[in-house]
């Protein structure tokens, strides 16, 4: 990426990244030139619950002679939190079957941030809610991100003085669990979401399980209960991953024959937390990739 200092020792894959259809600021193709730009060789454009922007990336990363995996990032509801994601990696993003269930989630979405508009409107937080009907009637998805500029944007002056003006601080504050104007998805389940990966012939990765789940014992129960379910890999290396939980997932995804991935998870340039592509360690484990790589257009 331009002005960014690039390290030459980071990994040279990113296997989550997102556009402009779903919660990034850059579109598909300027996503991919920003990739290659930080070094990246191996990329997945990962939005959430879409693949309108695959063909688009794909395209860029014929121009940028770099390698891209057709990918999608699927959100999940499960007994033991809400929100989980499951990543799909070599997927056919043509396939028929896989464009309606990704229409069902992300009319399931919709109706979700719905439900917290109007909490947001009985906390005396209305937000603009043209951008979100826009976003609606264009096919794209519409999630907490999209929700949070748009209250924003209707209420900076008193978000202001709270230090609430920006995004993710916003969302952390009012949308996410616990907070005021939450409301939970109801579908897919974790094994739903792998099926549909499956069926569509992807292979099926947790993502940054640690963003998901806090304790150490938790996180290794759901892995091999989602292994159980059919799932192919886990994210063991993210940028918000320290090194005992690098490791730990490591050792599980080798005991439970796992891949392992990792990503920065860029959303864009000026992100206040996912913003430089490979900005993640590897903590001296070795990545089991595996079909990924071979699934991606060289």
């Amino acid at each position: 990426m331009p002005g960014v200092p690039m390290d030459e020792e980071a990994p040279r894959f990113d296997l989550q990244s997102h556009s402009t259809c779903s919660d990034g600021a850059l579109s598909p193709a300027a996503v991919v030139a920003a990739a290659a730009a930080a070094g990246v060789r191996l990329l997945a454009l990962t939005d959430h619950d879409t693949v309108a922007g695959v063909s688009a990336a794909q395209a860029a990363a014929t121009e940028h002679e770099i390698a891209l995996v057709a990918a999608v990032e699927l959100s999940t509801v499960d007994v033991l939190g809400e929100d989980f994601h499951v990543l799909g990696y070599g997927i056919d993003h043509t396939d028929a079957d896989l464009q309606a269930r990704l229409d069902d989630w992300r009319a399931d979405r919709a109706a979700r941030i719905d439900r917290m508009a109007d909490l947001l409107d009985g906390l005396g937080l209305p937000p603009d809610r043209t951008e979100l009907e826009a976003r609606r009637a264009a096919g794209m998805p519409v999630g907490r991100p999209h929700l949070a500029t748009a209250a924003i944007e209707a209420n900076r002056e008193r978000l202001a003085a709270d230090g609430l003006d920006e995004c993710s601080a916003f969302l952390e504050a009012y949308l996410c669990r616990d907070g005021p104007a939450y409301a939970r998805r109801t579908t897919p389940t974790v094994p739903e979401a792998i099926d549909a990966i499956h069926a569509a012939g992807g292979l099926a990765v947790w993502a940054h399980p640690f963003w998901d789940l806090a304790r150490d014992d938790d996180v290794i129960a759901a892995l091999e209960r989602f292994r159980a379910a059919g799932l192919d890999g886990v994210e063991a290396f993210y940028t918000t991953h320290d090194e005992p939980q690098t490791r730990l997932l490591c050792e599980a995804a080798a005991r439970l024959d796992l891949l392992t991935t990792g990503s920065a998870d860029f959303h864009g340039p000026e992100h206040r937390r996912f913003s430089r592509f490979r900005a993640f360690e590897l903590y001296g484990c070795e990545p089991r990739l595996g079909a990924i790589g071979e699934l991606a257009q060289a």
